[in-house]
C-alpha cells in the first residue's frame, strides 16, 4: 500500500476525493506532521524518510529540489507533480490508476505529472 504526504498547497478536493474514492488510503497533509511553513526540502527529506510519495501542485520548487536530492544520491521516495487548473476528478482518476498500475520500487527517485 502506498503512503502518500500531501503538499500544504494541494487542492483539498484532490484529498478528499482519493479519500472518498479509497477510503484505505494512507494520505496525510504536511500540516498533519507538523511541517506547516516547512521548506521543500525538509519536506521531501520528512518524506523519504517516511518512504511517502509527495502530492504538490508547486513544479517550479519541489521538482528542483526532489532532482537535487537524487543527484546527491539521497533517496527521493517519489512526487506526484499536479498541474494547477486541471480537472480534479481527473487528478482523481490518474493518482488511483497510478497507485493500482505500479509498485513502490517503481517511485523512488521518479516524478510523475497528473493528468496523464
Amino acid at each position: 500500500m502506498f503512503r502518500l504526504l500531501a503538499d500544504e498547497n494541494l487542492h483539498s478536493g484532490i484529498i478528499r476525493g482519493l479519500l472518498r474514492r479509497d477510503p484505505n488510503l494512507d494520505i496525510v497533509r504536511v500540516q498533519d506532521v507538523g511541517l506547516s511553513g516547512a521548506d521543500d526540502p525538509d519536506v521531501l527529506d520528512w518524506a523519504a524518510r517516511e518512504r511517502r510519495v509527495l502530492l504538490t501542485h508547486d513544479a517550479n520548487t519541489v521538482t528542483a529540489h526532489a532532482y537535487q536530492r537524487v543527484r546527491a544520491g539521497q533517496i527521493m521516495a517519489g512526487v506526484i507533480e499536479v498541474r494547477s487548473g486541471a480537472s480534479i476528478g481527473q487528478v482523481i482518476e490518474d493518482i488511483l490508476l497510478l497507485l493500482q498500475c505500479t509498485v513502490e520500487a517503481d517511485w523512488e527517485s521518479q516524478i510523475w505529472y497528473v493528468p496523464l
